[in-house]
């Protein structure tokens, strides 16, 4: 008889919520966990913790809270630190995923005897014949879909995960459904910042948490004439505008950076297009290798467009080769591939 033992990892959300009731009504064998990640986060504090254990109790499952405090601060935010400290603008959520949601958290789930692992990430698992293997998907979800955060998750686990949300299409199903069954959380606003910089001042965040503090150097062109001052490279982006303090006949936009100098590069709005990046960090889902260039849809942020694109392998990198030039490729975030709804892999932007 199989096993249908899971445990679901519980923000105290709306999302987590109503995949604790689905999956209950879907013949499994519920476990909440609540993970301690860092002090007083959006995601960490009280009221998520009795959130998540009062919708355990009112669903007649039990519920646990663990503490991955030092995990996370080994895997996430000394990674976070780690990337401004080398001009990169890192997306937290995907190491969270891979090393906390879906590294620990399995762990977890086999000590207590569990199967299957479930979030309420809008993303979808499948076995599929033609690949012969376990696939991650995007869900029915459109632009709420969540898999571009989940590349890097481990192509082991897919069999293993479950996402009870997979086929929605829109939050206010969910919401509906915590509605109907009296969740209390129905209406509870969603938590859209970085969950350990819950008033979006990363800014702040670095220089409370690390050695990183202001520094002054030139913003200069692309031909190192100086323009302006900057206090700290940490504080602009690739494709940033505003805060530059420079007046310019055309506006300028950050192109790079030269850390060595302490510059700050900037360019016209043409001078952010490139039609080719490279990758590394490279995890790979619906193939072991790739033996041959492959015609794919990348996507570069979350809320981007995908575009057409031709991956090939470079050692244990990755190259990419737009068909059209894209805008403010920037480093550090990540390059999901994708055919149609199945996600190939990915790779952080070097």
């Amino acid at each position: 008889m199989e096993n249908k033992r899971v445990l679901l990892g519980m923000s105290g959300g709306v999302d987590s919520s109503v995949s604790a009731l689905l999956l209950k009504e879907a013949g499994y064998e519920v476990i909440g966990a609540t993970m301690e990640l860092f002090p007083s986060s959006s995601c960490c504090n009280t009221e998520t913790y009795m959130d998540a254990k009062n919708i355990c109790k009112a669903l007649d499952i039990p519920h646990f809270t663990y503490n991955y405090k030092n995990e996370f601060k080994e895997h996430v935010i000394d990674d976070f630190i780690c990337c401004y400290k080398n001009c990169k603008t890192p997306n937290p959520c995907i190491e969270c995923n891979k090393y906390l949601k879906f590294g620990i958290m399995y762990e977890k789930a086999k000590e207590l005897g569990c199967n299957y692992i479930a979030t309420g990430h809008y993303a979808k698992t499948e076995y599929s014949e033609e690949y012969g293997r376990w696939v991650l998907k995007k869900s029915n979800a459109g632009k709420k879909d969540q898999s571009y955060v989940l590349w890097n998750i481990p192509q082991n686990l897919l069999a293993h995960i479950v996402f009870p949300l997979s086929n929605f299409q829109s939050k206010d199903e969910i919401r509906a459904i915590a509605k109907e069954h009296n969740l209390k959380v129905a209406n509870k606003p969603d938590s859209e910042d970085i969950c350990f910089v819950p008033d979006g001042n990363y800014k702040r965040f670095l220089e409370e948490n690390s050695d990183i503090k202001p520094k002054s150097g030139n913003i200069v062109d692309l031909n190192g004439n100086v323009l302006g001052k900057h206090d700290g490279l940490y504080k602009y982006t690739i494709g940033q505008r505003k805060g530059l303090g420079i007046s310019n006949s055309v506006p300028l936009f950050v192109v790079g950076f030269n850390k060595d100098k302490n510059e700050v590069i900037v360019g016209e709005e043409k001078d952010l297009f490139k039609d080719e990046i490279t990758v590394n960090e490279v995890n790979l889902l619906l193939v072991d290798e790739l033996n041959e260039p492959m015609e794919v849809e990348v996507k570069t942020r979350y809320s981007m467009a995908q575009a057409s694109a031709t991956i090939s392998a470079e050692g244990d990198k990755i190259k990419v080769k737009f068909k059209e030039p894209q805008r403010a490729l920037t480093p550090g975030q990540s390059a999901v591939f994708y055919l149609d709804d199945i996600v190939v892999g990915g790779g952080k932007i070097m």
